[in-house]
């Protein structure tokens, strides 16, 4: 589905073939509002989608290169759990969705686009998000940019991670 936003998105979908590099092993702590990573936990991180398929989709990953669910230890179990509470938490303060698709795609067929790096997806949902531009025109309009976005839910982790100290 197009983004209207998102122009330079053909241009990613040719090239997504000839990454060589894993998009979540290649996240770098110096360049993180860049990359939008919005948090990081011990064992974990979560990113903004760069391709959402709602604003505010949220991917959270192991640190570990993994691509099975039965690789993960339990302690990295526990801190991806916690860090999706924590996201969506933080989701519903600042989008105030109607809901959440919470989800892993367990390879290509599943719809994993990244079949090497165990990944779950947070996608807010809104009452009526399915309007009628992605039925005519096959477009999904996004209404808010990621810098936006980004700046918004690092707000609101550093209020939780005070609260808590």
């Amino acid at each position: 589905m197009d983004r209207l936003w998102a122009p330079w998105r053909t241009k990613y979908i040719q090239k997504i073939h000839n990454i060589k590099k894993c998009i979540f092993c290649k996240r770098n702590n110096k360049k993180d509002k860049n990359e939008f990573v919005i948090k990081r936990n011990t064992h974990c991180f979560a990113i903004l989608n760069l391709y959402p398929y709602n604003n505010g989709h949220v991917l959270i990953a192991p640190y570990r290169h993994l691509s099975d669910l039965e690789l993960l230890h339990k302690e990295e179990i526990n801190d991806i759990m916690d860090l999706v509470k924590e996201t969506i938490s933080v989701l519903k303060k600042i989008l105030k969705p109607s809901g959440f698709n919470v989800g892993i795609n367990l390879g290509r067929c599943a719809g994993a686009g990244f079949t090497e790096h165990i990944h779950i997806h947070i996608v807010p949902r809104w009452n009526g998000d399915a309007n009628f531009m992605p039925v005519i025109s096959s477009t999904k309009v996004i209404s808010e940019s990621l810098e936006e976005l980004f700046n918004k839910v690092k707000v609101e982790y550093d209020k939780k991670r005070r609260a808590r100290d």
